[in-house]
Protein backbone atom coordinates (compact mmCIF):
# COMPACT_ATOMS: atom_id res chain seq x y z
CA UNK A 1 0.00 0.00 0.00
CA UNK A 2 2.82 2.39 0.89
CA UNK A 3 4.66 1.48 -2.32
CA UNK A 4 1.55 2.34 -4.40
CA UNK A 5 1.25 5.71 -2.65
CA UNK A 6 4.92 6.52 -3.27
CA UNK A 7 4.67 5.51 -6.95
CA UNK A 8 1.45 7.54 -7.34
CA UNK A 9 3.11 10.53 -5.67
CA UNK A 10 6.14 10.30 -7.95
CA UNK A 11 3.94 10.02 -11.07
CA UNK A 12 1.79 12.96 -9.95
CA UNK A 13 4.96 14.99 -9.34
CA UNK A 14 6.33 14.17 -12.79
CA UNK A 15 3.02 15.10 -14.44
CA UNK A 16 2.90 18.41 -12.56
CA UNK A 17 6.53 19.11 -13.43
CA UNK A 18 5.82 18.45 -17.14
CA UNK A 19 2.77 20.72 -17.06
CA UNK A 20 4.75 23.46 -15.32
CA UNK A 21 7.54 23.18 -17.91
CA UNK A 22 5.05 23.46 -20.76
CA UNK A 23 3.35 26.61 -19.47
CA UNK A 24 6.38 28.39 -18.09
CA UNK A 25 8.88 27.65 -20.81
CA UNK A 26 11.54 30.35 -21.18
CA UNK A 27 12.62 30.70 -24.76
CA UNK A 28 16.08 31.84 -25.64
CA UNK A 29 16.26 34.85 -27.97
CA UNK A 30 17.18 33.80 -31.49
CA UNK A 31 18.80 35.69 -34.28
CA UNK A 32 16.45 36.94 -36.97
CA UNK A 33 16.67 34.88 -40.14
CA UNK A 34 16.69 36.96 -43.30
CA UNK A 35 14.10 34.63 -44.83
CA UNK A 36 11.65 35.51 -42.02
CA UNK A 37 12.44 39.23 -41.74
CA UNK A 38 10.35 41.95 -43.33
CA UNK A 39 11.80 44.05 -46.14
CA UNK A 40 12.32 47.67 -45.14
CA UNK A 41 14.88 50.31 -44.30
CA UNK A 42 15.14 49.94 -40.52
CA UNK A 43 17.69 47.90 -38.57
CA UNK A 44 16.75 44.22 -38.50
CA UNK A 45 14.87 44.40 -41.81
CA UNK A 46 15.94 42.95 -45.13
CA UNK A 47 17.42 45.71 -47.28
CA UNK A 48 15.25 46.30 -50.35
CA UNK A 49 16.85 44.91 -53.48
CA UNK A 50 17.56 47.15 -56.44
CA UNK A 51 19.11 46.94 -59.87
CA UNK A 52 21.27 49.84 -60.99
CA UNK A 53 23.91 50.29 -63.64
CA UNK A 54 27.53 50.87 -62.72
CA UNK A 55 29.84 53.26 -64.56
CA UNK A 56 30.66 50.56 -67.13
CA UNK A 57 26.94 50.18 -67.92
CA UNK A 58 26.60 46.74 -66.28
CA UNK A 59 23.52 46.07 -64.19
CA UNK A 60 24.23 45.40 -60.51
CA UNK A 61 21.79 44.05 -57.93
CA UNK A 62 22.14 44.27 -54.16
CA UNK A 63 21.31 40.55 -54.03
CA UNK A 64 24.51 39.90 -55.99
CA UNK A 65 26.36 40.67 -52.76
CA UNK A 66 24.58 38.21 -50.44
CA UNK A 67 27.19 36.39 -48.42
CA UNK A 68 29.25 39.55 -47.99
CA UNK A 69 28.80 42.54 -45.68
CA UNK A 70 27.88 45.69 -47.64
CA UNK A 71 28.31 49.37 -46.93
CA UNK A 72 25.59 50.98 -49.07
CA UNK A 73 26.34 54.69 -49.43
CA UNK A 74 24.12 57.33 -51.07
CA UNK A 75 25.94 60.42 -52.32
CA UNK A 76 26.16 63.17 -54.97
CA UNK A 77 29.04 64.93 -56.73
CA UNK A 78 27.93 68.38 -55.54
CA UNK A 79 27.66 67.37 -51.84
CA UNK A 80 30.56 68.73 -49.66
CA UNK A 81 30.19 66.07 -46.87
CA UNK A 82 30.09 63.36 -49.57
CA UNK A 83 33.32 64.68 -51.09
CA UNK A 84 34.83 64.85 -47.60
CA UNK A 85 34.26 61.15 -46.88
CA UNK A 86 35.38 59.82 -50.28
CA UNK A 87 39.12 59.53 -49.38
CA UNK A 88 38.20 57.59 -46.21
CA UNK A 89 35.89 55.33 -48.22
CA UNK A 90 38.66 54.66 -50.74
CA UNK A 91 41.13 53.82 -47.97
CA UNK A 92 38.54 51.60 -46.27
CA UNK A 93 37.78 49.84 -49.56
CA UNK A 94 41.47 49.23 -50.29
CA UNK A 95 42.07 47.77 -46.84
CA UNK A 96 38.77 45.99 -46.12
CA UNK A 97 37.20 45.01 -49.47
CA UNK A 98 37.76 41.31 -48.77
CA UNK A 99 35.44 41.67 -45.74
CA UNK A 100 33.11 44.54 -46.69
CA UNK A 101 31.91 45.63 -50.13
CA UNK A 102 31.17 49.30 -50.75
CA UNK A 103 28.32 50.18 -53.10
CA UNK A 104 28.20 53.94 -53.63
CA UNK A 105 24.87 54.96 -55.16
CA UNK A 106 25.21 58.28 -56.97
CA UNK A 107 22.08 60.44 -56.89
CA UNK A 108 23.08 62.99 -59.55
CA UNK A 109 24.03 60.88 -62.59
CA UNK A 110 23.26 63.79 -64.91
CA UNK A 111 26.56 65.29 -63.74
CA UNK A 112 29.88 63.93 -64.95
CA UNK A 113 30.23 61.15 -62.37
CA UNK A 114 32.99 59.36 -64.33
CA UNK A 115 35.12 62.51 -64.25
CA UNK A 116 34.49 62.91 -60.49
CA UNK A 117 35.47 59.28 -59.85
CA UNK A 118 38.60 59.56 -61.97
CA UNK A 119 39.59 62.90 -60.41
CA UNK A 120 39.30 61.42 -56.92
CA UNK A 121 40.98 58.09 -57.81
CA UNK A 122 38.00 56.07 -56.57
CA UNK A 123 38.07 52.32 -57.22
CA UNK A 124 35.02 51.08 -55.30
CA UNK A 125 31.80 50.34 -57.24
CA UNK A 126 29.76 53.41 -58.19
CA UNK A 127 26.13 52.81 -59.12
CA UNK A 128 23.91 55.33 -60.89
CA UNK A 129 20.36 55.93 -59.65
CA UNK A 130 19.14 57.31 -63.00
CA UNK A 131 15.44 57.41 -62.09
CA UNK A 132 15.79 58.18 -58.38
CA UNK A 133 13.87 55.01 -57.54
CA UNK A 134 16.49 53.61 -55.15
CA UNK A 135 16.74 56.97 -53.42
CA UNK A 136 12.97 56.88 -52.97
CA UNK A 137 12.91 53.24 -51.83
CA UNK A 138 15.50 53.97 -49.14
CA UNK A 139 13.83 57.30 -48.18
CA UNK A 140 17.05 59.24 -48.68
CA UNK A 141 16.51 62.87 -47.73
CA UNK A 142 19.95 63.85 -46.45
CA UNK A 143 23.25 62.81 -47.99
CA UNK A 144 25.52 61.15 -47.45
CA UNK A 145 23.49 58.33 -45.91
CA UNK A 146 25.02 54.91 -45.37
CA UNK A 147 23.45 51.55 -44.55
CA UNK A 148 25.48 48.65 -43.15
CA UNK A 149 24.00 45.38 -44.43
CA UNK A 150 25.05 41.96 -43.17
CA UNK A 151 25.82 38.83 -45.16
CA UNK A 152 22.15 37.73 -45.16
CA UNK A 153 20.92 41.10 -46.44
CA UNK A 154 19.72 42.44 -43.07
CA UNK A 155 20.25 46.10 -42.26
CA UNK A 156 22.46 46.40 -39.20
CA UNK A 157 22.86 50.17 -38.98
CA UNK A 158 22.07 53.43 -40.72
CA UNK A 159 24.36 56.47 -40.57
CA UNK A 160 23.44 59.94 -41.81
CA UNK A 161 26.30 62.31 -42.55
CA UNK A 162 29.89 61.87 -43.61
CA UNK A 163 32.05 59.28 -41.90
CA UNK A 164 35.68 59.02 -41.01
CA UNK A 165 37.73 55.91 -41.64
CA UNK A 166 37.49 55.01 -37.94
CA UNK A 167 33.69 55.34 -38.01
CA UNK A 168 33.55 53.04 -41.03
CA UNK A 169 35.61 50.46 -39.18
CA UNK A 170 33.43 50.73 -36.08
CA UNK A 171 30.13 50.53 -37.99
CA UNK A 172 31.19 47.42 -39.91
CA UNK A 173 32.44 45.40 -36.94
Amino acid sequence: MVKKAIVAGILAGLVLFAIFQQFYKIEEPQAIEASKATTGIDAGMVAPDFKLKNLAGDEVSLKDYRGKKVMLNFWATWCPPCKEEMPAMERFYNEKSKDVEILAVNLDPQNNVKSFVKGNNLTFPILLDQEGSTQQTYSIISIPTTFIIDEQGLILKKHIGSMTYDQMQELTK
